[in-house]
């Protein structure tokens, strides 16, 4: 299953670089590991909104959109708050899709940073 390569990807991540870094290091890590499992994912993906009858192309930077199907979103917090999911929760409405995952990296062991969101 698709949600299971992300994560084993993720977690060699981890286990390479441990807690303790920037998110824009464990994205650039993420994707090289997604690469080699040959994975595919556009990073940064804009997500736009309307509002008002206006398109706003930009308004959004998803971290993963992985094969048109999971959203992730890759952080390095010390915990998940409700706005985390909220933002995911919102990604996957406006991109109409089901699935997505929060990557807390800045944890002794990934298992205990991955949340599952569904819409």
């Amino acid at each position: 299953m698709l949600t299971e390569k992300i994560i084993g990807a993720a977690i060699e991540v981890h286990r390479h670089l441990g807690p303790g870094l920037l998110e824009s290091t464990y994205e650039r890590c993420l994707a090289q590991e997604l690469d080699l499992r040959k994975i595919s994912y556009v990073r940064q993906k804009l997500c736009p909104i309307h509002y008002k009858g206006i398109l706003l192309e930009d308004s959004y930077r998803i971290d993963f959109l992985i094969e048109n199907q999971i959203i992730i979103e890759v952080k390095a917090i010390d915990n998940f708050s409700p706005v985390h999911e909220a933002q995911l929760l919102t990604y996957l409405r406006f991109l109409e899709l089901k699935n997505g995952l929060l990557l807390n990296f800045n944890t002794p062991t990934l298992k205990s940073g991955i949340k599952r969101i569904s819409l």
